[in-house]
């Protein structure tokens, strides 16, 4: 069985997340400060995914986003752009 995850804030990025979670224009970015404090105040990402959150997610993708965010910091919880659907690659 895998070790618990965690996730230890420095002061300056719970104020980050916390304003991301509130203020944030884009939903996925609010959603996922949401989830990763919880994981910083000690909640499991399986609990995160499944009740945590107003959408259930696949503890994968929470855990995705704790490896992003681990890696690069907050720049890690935004999306990727996305080439226009019907156009060629």
């Amino acid at each position: 069985m895998p070790a618990p995850r965690t996730l230890v804030l420095t002061t300056d990025q719970r104020t980050e997340l916390e304003r991301c979670q509130r203020t944030d224009p884009r939903p996925y970015v609010r959603e996922r400060s949401s989830a990763l404090l919880q994981i910083a105040d000690g909640a499991s990402v399986r609990h995160v995914a499944v009740t945590g959150l107003l959408t259930i997610r696949d503890p994968h993708s929470v855990a995705d986003w704790l490896n992003r965010y681990q890696a690069t910091g907050m720049q890690g919880l935004t999306q990727a752009p996305r080439r226009a659907r019907g156009y060629p690659p």
